[in-house]
């Protein structure tokens, strides 16, 4: 549409808008090198040999391993932090990336460990399961027994209560159902993160290449968001995960531990890291972010080098033995963790507490990091989790943090800081600017040239749908030149309406 049919279309309108539009986010800048350097030896190997085998960006591959790496450590220490505190070393990893980015590749190949280790768990189940059938039966049955004899009649040993207790006590307690095989699952809601470590193993991995599949599902709805990212916080800081259910009462989940990582495509991450709830209940602040430049129109094939396999076959094999190393537990709970807690040395205590001190100096109303606050207040903790880590990977049976991991864990600390700076300054965590995205995608897909207020609030996007949010959200997309407003209202869908505006036809936004 010419700007002369656009003004001769716009019935009182105030004044003709001849600037095109401006695209509501900045232009992402570029993303410095992940510092592969950081992340140990192994993982360093193995960060390449999953990028030479997959093509895919290098970072989101650093991301992988870590976050695989996390996955398998995090049952066998805490951390003692040097205020005191102890605290899990589990982290929550997401990586932005667009459909053809190979994530799933990525993540196939960097969680291949664990897999097998799943597969292992899964044959012995069956055995386990059938012999947990045949004991829980006969124990049943022993049960029933002393029951009916202690009360029947005639009675075998009489009427005592006391002779009753004392048999129950010596049949002793209902034998335990065995383990469930599952180690990670891609979209858990509160109900079902509760049922896995019920059920399950104590360390449990949250891992999607699709992480729309998390983010825009049952467990983060509006009904729910709240209630699952309070529990994935709670498990973060290593709190009790505490249940109330009027069906079957009240439980309390301590000892669990969680790894997550999340590969999204941009549209859908800019809704989470912009979404007020999840910042406010600051789960956004327990996560690392990545958004690799992409690789596509440079993925052209080649021989996979030898030592890029044996780097992951190494990767795999370290990681696989944590995992079937078994993790300390509380006696006769073997499904609530016990571990050791892993210290600083002196030295890195001395590193750690620079860094804490640097990071708080940005915090300043005129520092680097007052706009990624939240993030910051954790940064500290997040690189003496990630140095925590890689001390693992390199000994499982370590008993304090070095300089060098800790060193490790303060870079690796800063590039995630840089990133979410990056994101910041994109607008892309606005999320006055993600809702008029959204609303402005509708608009253009309806094809119409006027929209009034009521159409945005009862029929336009769902989060949009109260009237004050619709208003305000349409006076977004009129700031960047994407509605015009049409004094005095117009006749729309048959009706007269008094908030009308004129969408503005400049391409699609990006």
């Amino acid at each position: 549409m010419t700007h002369a049919k656009v003004k001769d279309s716009i019935e009182g309108a105030a004044e003709f808008i001849s600037e095109p539009p401006r695209p509501l986010y900045r232009e992402l800048s570029p993303p410095g090198p992940f510092p592969t350097g950081s992340l140990g030896a192994t993982l360093e190997a193995a960060a390449f040999g999953v990028h030479d085998q997959t093509n895919a960006p290098l970072a989101m591959c650093c991301q992988s391993v870590l976050a695989a790496a996390t996955l398998a450590v995090q049952a066998h220490a805490d951390l003692e932090l040097p205020m005191g505190q102890v605290r899990p070393i589990s982290a929550y990893f997401l990586t932005i990336a667009a459909s053809g980015e190979r994530k799933s590749a990525v993540d196939n190949v960097a969680l291949q460990f664990v897999r097998k280790r799943e597969v292992a768990l899964r044959e012995a189940y069956t055995i386990d399961y059938d012999n947990w059938l045949n004991e829980f039966d006969i124990w049943t049955k022993a049960r029933a027994k002393i029951l009916k004899d202690n009360t029947g009649e005639p009675a075998t040993k009489g009427n005592s209560c006391v002779d009753t207790r004392v048999d129950l006590k010596a049949l002793g307690p209902k034998p335990k159902e065995p383990m469930h095989p599952i180690l990670t699952c891609p979209e858990p809601t509160f109900e079902g993160l509760c049922r896995l470590f019920s059920i399950g193993h104590p360390s449990l991995g949250v891992f999607s290449a699709e992480g729309g599949q998390f983010i825009g599902g049952h467990g983060m709805a509006e009904d729910n968001k709240l209630k699952t990212s309070s529990a994935l916080s709670s498990i973060w800081d290593g709190e009790p995960i505490k249940r109330v259910r009027s069906g079957d009462g009240a439980s309390t989940l301590a000892g669990r531990r969680a790894a997550m990582h999340l590969m999204a495509q941009p549209d859908v991450a800019a809704r989470m890291l912009s979404d007020r709830v999840l910042a406010d209940q600051g789960l956004l602040s327990r996560f690392l972010v990545v958004a690799p430049i992409s690789t596509a129109g440079t993925r052209f094939f080649r021989e996979i080098a030898a030592d890029s396999r044996a780097a992951v076959k190494r990767f795999e094999d370290v990681l696989l033995l944590a995992l079937e190393t078994p993790p300390s537990t509380i006696e006769n709970k073997p499904n609530e963790l016990d571990p050791p807690v892993l210290r600083l040395s002196s030295g890195a205590r001395r590193m750690w507490i620079s860094y804490a001190n640097f990071v708080e100096e940005q915090l300043a109303p005129d520092g680097a990091y007052i706009d990624i606050r939240g993030l910051a207040n954790k940064l500290p903790e997040h690189a003496a989790r990630l140095a925590a880590v890689l001390t693992l990977v390199d000994d499982l049976h370590a008993k304090d943090v070095g300089e060098e991991e800790m060193a490790n864990g303060i870079e690796l600390g800063g590039y995630y800081a840089g990133e979410a700076l990056r994101l910041f300054s994109s607008n892309v965590c606005d999320p006055d600017l993600v809702l008029a995205q959204n609303l402005l995608d509708w608009l253009q897909n309806r094809g119409d040239e006027y929209v009034s207020l009521t159409q945005i609030y009862q029929h336009g996007p769902m989060p949009i749908r109260e009237a004050k949010i619709a208003r305000r959200i349409a006076g977004v997309l009129a700031d960047h030149g994407w509605l015009a407003p049409v004094e005095g209202g117009k006749i729309v869908d048959g009706k007269p309406r008094r908030e009308v505006w004129h969408l503005i036809d400049g391409g699609r936004s990006s």
